[in-house]
């Protein structure tokens, strides 16, 4: 029967369909990357959500991040994208947490009730915090290296955090992967060299924070503020959507 995820189904068949209907897939972090992951497997007929980010939508998001809008802004992101979701598919579940994902929240979540995981998140800890859950409980996991200050796109790739090199995050995440014992990661990076960001102070969130009232953590306290672009991100978190797709559905790409 014509239904609204036919067109995908001409290339993965039914059997993959009904696959992903049936999968649950957790995201963490709904910014830049997360954004686009959930839209593409929102859009991929994937059956449950479970949406993880404390973040409210900002103005200065509004350039990169599917989910911000003037309407959005002030809003969290995590209810945005749960309505986002449904105005897709209505019969998708979408599970929400307005928690930032660090080691000492890592508990309030059961990842052996997730398919796959996706880690799009910022902090370090969080990040090998989420591979280590994820490990542990025997599910498949994807990160997404650095995707701030970057210019080109076409540079990132889907690689082992073994075999990646140039990224500043890529190296941290190697030799702490290699500390805890973690033997592999599937990740997103880029070989681009970042680039450093314009001193302007006329437009620094340092000086002119624009945060909605009762943001946790504003970019005033941030160490560094990156830039970022509409095509960077988007790019990076539909990189990540195809991978969680293409790993559910079994579906080998020809190389």
């Amino acid at each position: 029967m014509l239904n609204q995820f036919s067109r995908t189904q001409l290339l993965y068949g039914a059997e993959a369909m009904e696959k992903l209907a049936s999968s649950r897939v957790a995201v963490f972090g709904i910014g830049g990357v997360g954004g686009y992951v959930v839209e593409a497997l929102a859009r991929s007929g994937v059956g449950t959500l479970d949406l993880i980010d404390d973040d409210k939508v900002c103005l200065t998001n509004i350039n990169r991040q599917i989910l911000a809008t003037r309407k959005t802004v002030g809003r969290y992101k995590v209810d945005v994208a749960e309505e986002r979701v449904h105005e897709i598919n209505p019969r998708c579940t979408v599970n929400t947490y307005k928690t930032f994902f660090l080691p000492d929240t890592q508990d309030q979540f059961d990842f052996r009730e997730y398919d796959y995981v996706v880690d799009a998140i910022d902090t370090v800890t969080g990040k090998l915090a989420i591979v280590e859950k994820a490990k542990e409980a025997g599910v498949p996991v994807i990160s997404s290296m650095g995707a701030g200050n970057k210019l080109d796109a076409s540079q990132f790739e889907v690689a082992d955090i073994y075999k990646t090199s140039i990224c500043p995050l890529a190296k941290v995440m190697r030799r702490e992967c290699r500390k805890r014992g973690i033997k592999s990661l599937k990740v997103v990076y880029s070989k681009e060299e970042p680039v450093t960001p314009l001193e302007d102070m006329s437009i620094s969130c340092r000086q002119h924070c624009i945060c909605p009232p009762g943001t946790a953590r504003k970019c005033t306290e941030r160490r560094d503020i990156p830039g970022s672009t509409a095509f960077v991100p988007s790019v990076v978190g539909l990189i990540i959507a195809g991978e969680v797709i293409n790993d559910l559905t079994g579906i080998k790409r020809k190389k």
